[in-house]
């Protein structure tokens, strides 16, 4: 009668352990769970805002640099191309007895200096020089344009390493969370409450994430890299940690006229329209036919020298062959300028169109992953876990719903940087709305 009332007793202290192991498991799950949602990885420091770079890039990135100074040589040749040719400076001898001596013997013998000096048809140099002014104009706008361009590549960088940082900081955390779950799947395992399917599916979950974590930080790497070669730095100023975008605002929907008016492609095609017609008004006067000036000297001894002077004036008899064609190639000019400047003008309101789809469709989707996605992955997560634990549920229920909680925590963090990549796009056509407040998470 006492041994089976023994190991009863024996039995149900088995029970009731097992039971306080699992509930103590569960429990310490729950609140590493809790702890590790939002921890962020030990860093020293964050990484500079997108301004900082942005800042560092103007003044030191080589294709600025070159186009800064292509600028500055179109600005130099504004003068020289309105002045006037060199004079020239002749030395005439005219000896009647030649090959005898005969200046200061002969009246028509003299030797002496003679100066000429070729004079523009009037308005040619003044049509010269504003070409060249025009062409300054357009390298202006393109060294603008270029700006902004290294800005958004900037900040495209950017937001691509808070999309991946984040997603290592959510993976950080499945990655620990299911650690600690293989522990406890092992200890129901070592207690025959689980079979080994769910402790080897444990240990594979977390060398999947493991995995995804090394091509993290190889893909991580590489977006670097870029960041720091556009900024022309090898202090490694973004391998830190971003942990927020900056605010932005944009102006009022649709953008299509706003971009259409003021895109800087379009700016850039308007100011070619007026190199290539101010091309064509100089193609024109220079039809006209240059002067040419002249005074000389000739000294003859002790007889009175004689002063020479000259007035000359070209003859265009080839100007059917050479000045017609350079005008016929001007007006092409004009013709391509003014189709270019139609297609940079319908290629801005694609653009706008694409902006604005881009820009609704993220803010669509944020306000899904904030509002839904993510908080039911969660629910979902815990909901499968504690059944798990409880022992009313499968493993393979946790294992998917931590890979739609994971899907969520990183598809939020792609749509924020998604949004943020269309505002800088946006800013690159159109330039600065609203200075970006940095420090503040977007949202």
């Amino acid at each position: 009668m006492l041994a089976p009332r023994v190991r009863f007793l024996a039995r149900r202290m088995g029970e009731i352990s097992m039971r306080s192991v699992l509930l103590c498991g569960w429990l310490v799950v729950v609140v590493a769970f809790g702890a590790l949602v939002d921890v962020v990885p030990a860093k020293s420091a964050v990484a500079p805002s997108p301004d900082t770079l942005i800042a560092i890039a103007l003044r030191r990135a080589p294709s600025l640099a070159a186009l800064r100074a292509r600028v500055q040589a179109a600005r130099e040749r504004v003068r020289p191309a309105g002045a006037l040719p060199d004079p020239t400076l002749e030395l005439m001898l005219q000896d009647v007895g030649f090959p005898r001596w005969t200046v200061g013997e002969e009246d028509m013998s003299m030797i002496g200096p003679q100066l000429s000096q070729g004079i523009p048809f009037p308005g040619k140099r003044g049509a010269r020089r504003r070409v060249a002014e025009a062409e300054v104009v357009v390298q202006e706008h393109e060294l603008e344009h270029l700006r902004r361009r290294v800005a958004q590549d900037l900040r495209t960088g950017y937001a691509r390493l808070y999309a991946l940082d984040r997603e290592r900081r959510s993976l950080v955390a499945g990655r620990e969370l299911m650690s600690l779950l293989a522990e406890t799947v092992r200890a129901r395992y070592s207690s025959g409450s689980a079979d080994a399917e769910a402790a080897l599916k444990a240990r594979l979950v977390v060398a999947r994430l493991e995995e995804r974590l090394d091509d993290l930080v190889m893909e991580r790497a590489g977006v670097a890299a870029g960041i720091e070669a556009l900024i022309d730095d090898k202090s490694s100023m973004v391998q830190d940690e971003v942990v927020s975008l900056p605010e932005v605002s944009v102006p009022p929907l649709p953008w299509a006229p706003v971009i259409a008016e003021g895109s800087v492609e379009v700016v850039v095609q308007r100011a070619q329209i007026e190199v290539a017609e101010r091309r064509l008004r100089a193609a024109g006067i220079e039809r006209w036919p240059d002067l040419m000036a002249g005074a000389g000297v000739g000294l003859r001894g002790d007889r009175d020298p004689v002063v020479t002077l000259k007035l000359g004036l070209d003859l265009p008899l080839w100007g059917g062959s050479k000045q017609g064609p350079l005008v016929r190639a001007a007006a092409q000019e004009v013709v391509a300028a003014r189709a270019s400047l139609r297609q940079a003008e319908a290629a801005s309101r694609a653009e706008a169109a694409r902006l604005e789809a881009q820009w609704l469709r993220s803010a669509q989707q944020i306000a899904r992953y904030s509002d839904t996605l993510v908080p039911q992955s969660s629910l979902t997560f815990d909901a499968a876990r504690a059944n798990y634990l409880a022992g009313r549920g499968d493993f393979a229920a946790v294992i998917d719903d931590l890979d739609l909680w994971l899907a969520a925590r990183s598809g939020l963090a792609a749509r924020e940087a998604e949004r943020y990549t269309t505002w800088a796009a946006l800013q690159t056509v159109l330039g600065p709305h609203e200075p970006a407040t940095e420090g503040s998470e977007a949202r």
